[in-house]
C-alpha cells in the first residue's frame, strides 16, 4: 500500500481529501499523470495464500443460485479457485475442486450419481465431502481398488442451500463459523419472502463493495438529470417514484460491533416537513444490508428493515458477483412497486443498470428462470451505447478498471464510507483489530446464537426544516447520529422487544429535535 493510500484512509470523515498545501494544476497536463501505479494487492487479491483470500475463507459465502444446479455439474470460479457445484440424486449439494485428483480431468464433465459425482475420464466417484466412493479396477482386484480409493480424496467444501442460494465454506474445517442468520430471519415480515439473485460484475470485488458504502453517488448516478437526450431506461430513482434518494445525503459513518461492521447513516430532506434517515449496514468482509431503496418519504416510518441482503463474492481478482436476496412483499415494499419476475439470475428489479445486460436484452428471448450467457466485457455488449446514455451502478463500478487503482484517487469527505471500510478490512487482515479476525468473528456469532442484530433501517421523521441553514445542518446530523445511538442501545434486546424499544426511542428523538432546533 502506498503512503497516499495510508493517508487517505486516515483522513476519513470531515477531513478526507484535504491537503496541507494547494496542488499545482497544469492545463492539458495529461503527460504528467499518464503513469498508472499498481493496485492494492493486500485488499484486492483473493487467491489461496493471499492476505485477503485467507481472511475471506474464514466466512460463509454464497457461490451460486440453486437454479444453477441442474442435471449436469455447474463450473464455478470462486476466490480464484476452479470448482464444480452439483446436487446429487439424494439431494446433497457438493462443491468440489474442479480437477479430478486422479488425473486432472474436470468434473464439470462428470456424471452426477445418487451419491456424489463420477469423473468422466476413469470413473472415480467422489462424495460431496471429497471421499472416493469407488475406484474402478479390473475384476478380481477389488481389494486393491478399495485400498486405492482410501488413499485419495477430492478437494471439497462444505455447502448447503438456503432460500434459493448455495452457500459454501472454503476455510479450514476445524475453524468453521456459524452461518450468520442476521436477526434469525433477516427481518422478513409475515407475507414477505427472500427472493434470490446473482449479478456478475466484470471487475474486482472491492470496488463493488465500495459502492455499497458510497451513499453519496445515488444523488448523481441515479438522477434523471444525468440521462442523455431522454433515453430513460429505468436506471434512476425518478423513474421509480423515489426522488428522495436523489437528495445529496449528509452522512455519518460509525464503526459498530467492535469494528466488525460499519453503520452508514444518511440524512436526506424529503420536503420542508419530513426528514429521511437511511441506515445501511456494512459487515466485514463482504456483506451489505440495505434499507428500502424506493422510499418516497410521504409517510412517517420508523425502523423499516432489510430490503436487500447482498454478498460481494470474488470470482477471481478481476471478476466478482453480487449475490443475495431481495426481500419482496408488503412488509418492506410499502409502495408495492417490487417486481419479483425481474429478480434472479443476471437481473434485479429495483433499478436497471445493475448488470451487463439491460432488461431489453436480458428478457428479449429469455425468462427469469433461464441461465443466460454473460457478455465477455462491458464494451462488447449490444446495449453499450444505450448504457452510455443512462449508465447505472454496473457501468460506474466496472469502468474503474478491472482492479481500481486506489493510489490515483482524490477523495472528498463524502467518500468517507468506502475509505473507512477499507481501513477496517485492513485492520482485520493485519490483525490490528483482533476482534475482526475470522476466528473472533466466529466466536462473536456464537455468542449471539448465530443471529446478531443489524443496524439496517429506513426512517422518515416528521421534522420541519430548521429556520436557518446552520440550524438545519445541526438538526439533520443530530438525528442521524441519534438513530445510530438508539440502535446501539437496543443491542440488549431481540425481536419484538427490540422493535418496540427502538420505535419508542425514535419518537423521543423526534420530539427532542423539534424542541431543540428553531423551525
Amino acid at each position: 500500500m502506498t503512503i497516499k493510500q495510508e493517508q487517505a484512509e486516515k483522513k476519513v470523515g470531515a477531513t478526507a481529501g484535504t491537503t496541507a498545501s494547494p496542488k499545482k494544476l497544469v492545463p492539458f497536463g495529461g503527460y504528467y499523470t499518464n503513469k498508472v501505479p499498481g493496485h492494492d494487492p493486500e485488499l484486492t487479491e483473493v487467491g489461496p495464500g493471499t492476505p485477503m483470500g485467507e481472511y475471506m475463507r474464514g466466512f460463509w459465502h454464497p457461490v451460486c443460485m440453486s437454479i444453477e444446479l441442474t442435471d449436469t455439474p455447474r463450473f464455478l470460479t470462486i476466490l480464484g479457485e476452479e470448482l464444480v457445484a452439483f446436487r446429487d440424486g439424494s439431494g446433497s449439494v457438493g462443491v468440489l475442486h474442479a480437477h479430478c485428483v486422479h488425473r486432472g480431468a474436470s468434473l464439470e464433465y462428470g456424471l452426477i450419481q445418487e451419491h456424489g459425482i463420477k469423473c468422466c475420464y476413469h470413473g472415480m466417484v467422489f462424495d460431496v465431502d471429497g471421499t472416493c466412493l469407488n475406484a474402478p479396477f479390473p475384476k478380481g482386484e477389488e481389494a486393491e481398488a478399495e485400498k486405492y480409493a482410501c488413499s485419495i480424496q477430492q478437494g471439497a467444501y462444505k455447502a448447503f442451500e438456503k432460500n434459493g442460494l448455495v452457500f459454501a465454506y472454503m476455510g479450514a474445517p476445524d475453524k468453521e463459523p456459524p452461518f450468520p442468520e442476521w436477526e434469525s430471519d433477516f427481518t422478513v415480515a409475515e407475507g414477505d419472502e427472500l427472493v434470490p439473485y446473482s449479478n456478475f460484475q466484470h471487475c474486482n470485488w472491492l470496488q463493488v463493495q465500495d459502492n455499497a458504502a458510497d451513499n453519496f453517488h445515488t444523488a448523481e448516478l441515479h438522477a434523471a438529470k444525468n440521462v442523455v437526450g431522454g433515453h430513460y431506461q429505468g436506471t434512476t430513482f425518478d423513474e421509480v417514484g423515489a426522488p428522495t434518494m436523489e437528495v445529496h445525503p449528509d452522512m455519518q459513518f460509525v464503526p459498530i460491533h467492535g469494528g466488525r461492521g460499519l453503520a452508514c447513516s444518511g440524512a436526506r430532506r424529503v420536503n420542508n416537513e419530513k426528514l429521511f434517515i437511511r441506515v445501511q449496514h456494512q459487515v466485514l468482509p463482504n456483506l451489505s444490508l440495505h434499507a428500502y431503496t424506493s422510499e418516497d418519504g410521504s409517510n412517517k416510518k420508523l425502523f423499516s428493515r432489510f430490503h436487500i441482503i447482498r454478498w460481494t463474492v470474488p470470482v477471481d481478482d478481476f471478476n466478482s458477483k453480487m449475490i443475495g436476496w431481495r426481500v419482496m412483499g408488503p412488509g418492506i415494499d410499502t409502495r408495492g412497486i417490487g417486481q419479483k419476475e425481474l429478480v434472479g439470475y443476471e437481473s434485479i428489479d429495483f433499478l436497471d443498470g445493475q448488470v451487463a445486460l439491460r432488461r431489453a436484452e436480458r428478457f428479449g428471448n429469455h425468462t427469469i428462470n433461464d441461465i443466460v450467457e454473460i457478455p465477455a466485457d462491458h464494451r462488447s455488449r449490444p446495449n453499450y451505447k444505450m448504457a452510455q446514455y443512462a449508465p447505472g451502478d454496473y457501468e460506474a463500478i466496472i469502468s474503474q478498471r478491472p482492479i481500481a487503482v486506489h493510489a490515483l484517487e482524490n477523495p472528498t469527505k463524502f467518500d468517507a464510507g468506502p475509505y473507512l471500510f477499507r481501513k477496517m478490512l485492513r485492520d482485520a487482515v493485519r490483525g490490528s483489530n483482533p476482534a475482526a479476525s475470522a476466528e473472533a468473528f466466529s466466536e462473536w456469532l456464537k455468542d449471539f446464537g448465530g443471529a446478531p442484530n443489524s443496524y439496517c433501517s429506513g426512517n422518515v421523521f416528521e421534522l420541519p426544516i430548521a429556520a436557518t441553514t446552520e440550524e438545519e445542518i445541526a438538526q439533520r446530523r443530530f438525528v442521524a447520529k441519534g438513530v445510530i445511538a438508539i440502535l446501539t442501545e437496543s443491542e440488549q434486546y431481540k425481536g419484538k422487544e427490540r422493535i418496540e424499544f427502538v420505535k419508542s426511542k425514535m419518537e423521543e428523538l423526534e420530539q427532542t429535535a423539534k424542541a431543540q432546533f428553531k423551525h
